[in-house]
């Protein structure tokens, strides 16, 4: 990208947001902030004992990473969050105009398999229906971009920096 944008990695659980946001923000040279660490730890009991959340949950939370995504304007950073509403991304863009989501996709099959082989996360493979029921992938008037998460972690953090690129456009 050319200029400091500020980044939300979003998708449902299980697509690599904690491991492609960090590999993000170290290519664009900029921090990168955990969005579960925003979490109300009520969210986290929730999540953990199986229980999805509500929109009324998420609020504390999407304020929250506004607020740092906020902070960041101008600067430059990478912030891992689900976002999988339409709704929750303008809530964000209402606290931090001017965030670019990478929407990660990928089959359900492949996020299983994928959240059953990670240890001492809070969500468990259980809400992953309704995580995929719950997403509203990328409006076409939304600033963003989607990558397929097949691959390593290095190949997708390659096509998320090559389709910020393309979305940025030519350097000025």
């Amino acid at each position: 990208m050319k200029t400091p944008h500020v980044v939300v990695v979003m998708g449902v659980a299980g697509t690599g947001k904690t491991t492609i946001g960090p590999l993000l923000a170290a290519r664009l040279g900029v921090p990168y902030a955990e969005g579960d660490d925003f979490h109300p730890q009520a969210n986290i009991a929730k999540m953990s004992a199986g229980t999805p959340l509500t929109d009324e949950d998420r609020l504390p939370w999407l304020d929250a990473i506004g607020g740092w995504a906020d902070g960041r304007a101008g600067l430059g950073g990478v912030v891992s969050c689900s976002a999988l509403k339409r709704s929750y991304r303008d809530r964000l863009r209402a606290a931090a105009p001017g965030l670019v989501f990478v929407h990660l996709t990928g089959d359900r099959a492949l996020v299983e398999d994928r959240m059953s082989h990670r240890r001492g996360h809070f969500m468990p493979t259980a809400l992953l229906d309704s995580q995929f029921a719950t997403l509203e992938p990328l409006g076409a008037d939304e600033a963003g971009v989607a990558v397929n998460v097949s691959g390593s972690p290095e190949e997708i953090t390659e096509r998320a920096v090559r389709a910020l690129d393309e979305l940025s456009g030519p350097a000025r």
